[in-house]
C-alpha cells in the first residue's frame, strides 16, 4: 500500500497481520512500505524470514450501523492488562503467531451507528519521523505507528423500492376515478338521450324506474359502456326479493303525471 495514498472516505474497519509471503487477506491492503520508502516487514529476522505486514481493511458499506470501525489503537508492552474494549491486532490464519517479542498491537472496534470519531488510515514511519496530520500511536518493531483520526460518518439508510405486494398491504385507500376519468363519449350518448326524452316515454314507467330500458342494459354491459363490464345490474324483483322491499312509494312517484307546463 503505497503509504502516500491514506483514505478520508471510508474509516478502518480490521486491522490484521499478515505474512510477507503470501497476499494479504481477502479485503485488506497491506502497508508494505514506511512514509520514508523504507520496507516496512515486522518480525524479519533468523526464526521470521518473511515477517510480518501490518493490513487494514476500509469500511465499504455506511448502510449498516452494526458494521464495526476501528476507533482507537494502542500499542502496549505484551504483558500490560488488556484495555477495556479493545482486542488484539492478529493473524487470522495464526492467531498465536508472535509479531514482535515486547510489545502487542490492540485496536478498539465500535459499531457504526455508536462510533463518534474513528480511524481512517494508518501509516509508518522510522522513529525520528513526523508523519503531519496524523497520530503517534507508539513504537513496535523499529517502527513508529501513525493513525489519522475523524469524525465518524453517519449510516446512510438504504433506500427500498416498494414490490406490488408491499404496496397491496397499505392502509391507504385506493384512488377513485374522478368524474373526468369516464369515456366522454358515454356522457355524450346519455347527453342525446336525455334531450330527445317525450313524456310518455319509459323515465315515467315504474317498471322502469331509472330511464334504462333492457335494450340500453344490453348496451351497457356490451361494446359501448365495456367500461363497467363488472358491473352487476338487478332487476326490480330481485331487489324486491332480496330487501323485501316492494318499492310502493317510487312506483306511486312514477305514477304520477308530471305537472303541465303553461
Amino acid at each position: 500500500m503505497d503509504p502516500g495514498s491514506g483514505s478520508d472516505a471510508a474509516p478502518v474497519a480490521s486491522l490484521v497481520w499478515s505474512s510477507a509471503s503470501a497476499p494479504p487477506p481477502r479485503g485488506f491492503s497491506a502497508i508494505s512500505c514506511t512514509v520514508e520508502g523504507a520496507p516496512a516487514s515486522f518480525g524479519k529476522g533468523f526464526t521470521q524470514k518473511p515477517g510480518y505486514f501490518l493490513c487494514l481493511s476500509l469500511l465499504n458499506n455506511l448502510e449498516n450501523p452494526q458494521e464495526n470501525v476501528v476507533t482507537d489503537v494502542q500499542v502496549l508492552l505484551e504483558k500490560s492488562p488488556l484495555p477495556p474494549g479493545f482486542s488484539p491486532v492478529c493473524d487470522p490464519l495464526d492467531s498465536k503467531a508472535s509479531v514482535s517479542k515486547k510489545k502487542c498491537m490492540y485496536m478498539k472496534l465500535v459499531p457504526l451507528g455508536a462510533a463518534d470519531v474513528a480511524v481512517f488510515d494508518v501509516r509508518l514511519s522510522g522513529k525520528n519521523k513526523t508523519v503531519p496530520g496524523y497520530l503517534r500511536v507508539g513504537d513496535m518493531g523499529g517502527y513508529s505507528i501513525w493513525c489519522k483520526k475523524a469524525k465518524a460518518p453517519r449510516p446512510v439508510p438504504k433506500s427500498r423500492a416498494l414490490s406490488k405486494d408491499m404496496r397491496g398491504l397499505s392502509l391507504d385507500p385506493p384512488s377513485q376515478p374522478s368524474k373526468g376519468d369516464f369515456p366522454e363519449r358515454t356522457l355524450s350518448r346519455l347527453g342525446s338521450r336525455a334531450s330527445t326524452l317525450r313524456r310518455s316515454d319509459s323515465i315515467y314507467d315504474a317498471s322502469n324506474l331509472y330511464g334504462i330500458s333492457g335494450k340500453q342494459i344490453g348496451k351497457l354491459r356490451h361494446g359501448t359502456f365495456s367500461a363497467f363490464a363488472d358491473l352487476t345490474i338487478k332487476s326490480l324483483a330481485d331487489i324486491e326479493e332480496e330487501y323485501n322491499y316492494g318499492f310502493v312509494v317510487e312506483k306511486t312517484a312514477a305514477a304520477r303525471l308530471p305537472p303541465s307546463v303553461s
